[in-house]
């Protein structure tokens, strides 16, 4: 299956952009007759053949549509620091989007290394991710939020807070928390941890605290960890 992503599809006859008709035609070699597919990001998925192979406007045509294509049965909103080295934030996005994952905030924190992001740059990543696992639902990136806008948002679900801060005692294994089908909120730090002030703002405000295991992860890596034992409980 070769994927496509076009948000704003038009039925019944859809023209790739410029750069998506490029790949078609001049990467993949598709001619008219073949068959690809398109999704809007938001459950469908096209099934389309080429009417018009034309490198700079290839117009397929739409022959069967799935309303809601593999759907996630969970809910997952994962609040995560942006790293200092980028690429490593980038990988997490990837990844979120590969296992699966319903929205993401890149959140700025009193400890946070950085504190600005390119929004249609780490977009381009999700997209990606999305056309090479097949996904019809593309997750949504918000700006930049501050960590303590994140926590005081109305969340009706269950919502956790990663943080190594011993002083705040013993803290429960996400695996052992997360309930099927349920809306989840994640909250994964910066390197240098959320300050106690965050945590306690956190508690407050019916967050949990969990841990990941005994091993000390990087920001990325807790992060995709703790998309994947969500994945997981959601398939047990």
């Amino acid at each position: 299956m070769q994927l496509f992503y076009a948000p704003e599809i038009s039925l019944p006859r859809h023209t790739l952009t410029e750069e998506e008709s490029k790949h078609c035609i001049r990467v993949l070699r598709m001619t008219v007759g073949d068959e690809l597919h398109l999704t809007d990001g938001r459950g469908a998925m096209h099934r389309c053949k080429v009417v018009e192979d034309n490198a700079k406007r290839c117009v397929v045509e739409v022959v069967e549509t799935t309303p809601e294509y593999e759907p996630l049965d969970y809910r997952l909103v994962m609040a995560v620091a942006p790293t200092k080295i980028i690429d490593r934030f980038e990988w997490f996005l990837e990844k979120a989007t590969e296992i699966g994952v319903s929205e993401i905030y890149p959140i700025e924190c009193e400890h946070s290394e950085r504190r600005q992001i390119k929004d249609e740059r780490e977009e381009k990543v999700i997209t990606a991710a999305v056309k090479q696992s097949l996904k019809a639902y593309h997750p949504i990136l918000h700006p930049m939020t501050s960590v303590r806008d994140v926590i005081a948002m109305d969340f009706e679900g269950d919502k956790f807070i990663a943080h190594c801060d011993s002083s705040f005692g013993h803290k429960e294994y996400l695996g052992k928390l997360v309930k099927k089908s349920r809306d989840t909120l994640i909250l994964i730090g910066p390197e240098g941890d959320f300050s106690k002030e965050e945590i306690n703002f956190a508690a407050q405000n019916g967050f949990t605290a969990i841990t990941l295991g005994r091993e000390r992860l990087r920001t990325e890596t807790a992060a995709v960890v703790a998309t994947t034992v969500v994945s997981t409980v959601n398939k047990l």
